[in-house]
């Protein structure tokens, strides 16, 4: 196997979601324009974030690679003509209207795109676990006339799910900020 040459490494072992993102953009600012980076990591989770945000911002993700619990992952800066202004989706809800809303039982799915662990260990109580590194491949599970309310920890990975989801024709999808982070509803755990 050829030994892959980055022009920068960045270390984000043992940082979960955003900081992994946070310190590639950084990171990702100071290099030039075709320039290699490699994001070291631990989060499972930073594969799904990193494929996401380098789409929305525009730079190539060009694979990853695991080593034992660590993943390597190699992004190209892209020349300025290629870069997008990173997009932030728009329908948002904050944690309290979301609350609101489960008191009152309305009609609709939280859908949490957190990590299989994160979700077993705390979750709202209903709420459709499924990895936003899945989702692309599970959104037949999915209705897209129902009003869908995507969690993650922070809001960075739910708002990547509400964009693909908005992309594959879904209309009624909200980001719940800040997110399980900050959570003060009711919670409950799959832990036997």
């Amino acid at each position: 196997m050829n030994h892959i040459q980055a022009d920068k490494t960045i270390d984000c072992k043992g940082l979960a979601c955003p900081m992994p993102i946070i310190k590639t953009k950084k990171a990702m600012n100071e290099l030039l324009s075709g320039q290699v980076i490699e994001v070291v990591a631990t989060d499972k989770g930073s594969l799904a974030d990193i494929q996401g945000w380098s789409r929305n911002a525009g730079h190539q993700y060009l694979g990853t690679l695991v080593e034992g619990e660590v993943l390597k992952h190699y992004l190209r800066k892209s020349n300025p003509n290629e870069i997008k202004e990173e997009i932030k989706y728009l329908k948002t809800m904050n944690n309290g209207d979301l609350k609101k809303k489960l008191i009152s039982n309305e009609n609709m799915m939280i859908l949490d795109v957190r990590e299989s662990a994160e979700y077993v260990f705390n979750h709202i109580p209903g709420a459709k676990s499924i990895p936003l590194g899945e989702l692309d491949i599970r959104t037949s599970e999915l209705d897209p006339d129902q009003e869908l309310y995507i969690v993650c920890r922070t809001g960075t990975r739910s708002d990547i799910a509400c964009q693909l989801l908005a992309d594959k024709g879904f209309k009624l999808v909200y980001n719940v900020l800040p997110g399980m982070s900050e959570w003060e509803g009711p919670l409950e755990n799959d832990v036997q």
